[in-house]
């Protein structure tokens, strides 16, 4: 595998270990989420790097078969360029349902 590939699928990692690290202290429950400004903007950031890094992916090798890859990338543009219009609801969906996945089908690739 591609060296860069594989850095930035390491930093997709880190951002998914990251946001799990957040909640290391407390119940990962919405209402916790909801209601820490600083967690949903550490959270918001976290996935601003994980589309970055699925977008550089996608551009050097449309091949690599990550689930909902598209939708990544749109989340982060999402959270960037429509920042008024995030829905918290959205962002943990993705936290809860989507990042665990994510999780596994990297660490396949990675041969982890």
């Amino acid at each position: 595998m591609d060296v860069e590939i594989k850095t930035w699928l390491y930093d997709m990692l880190n951002g998914i270990a990251e946001i799990e690290s957040f909640f290391s202290d407390q119940p990962m429950q919405f209402a916790n989420y909801q209601a820490d400004l600083r967690t949903k903007r550490a959270v918001e950031r976290n996935i601003e790097i994980i589309g970055e890094a699925m977008s550089r992916i996608i551009k050097k090798d449309s091949t690599v078969q990550i689930t909902n890859s598209r939708k990544l990338v749109d989340a982060r543009n999402r959270i960037i360029h429509g920042y008024d219009s995030v829905s918290d609801e959205v962002i943990w969906g993705i936290v809860v349902r989507h990042l665990p996945i994510l999780r596994e089908e990297i660490a396949a690739l990675l041969g982890e």
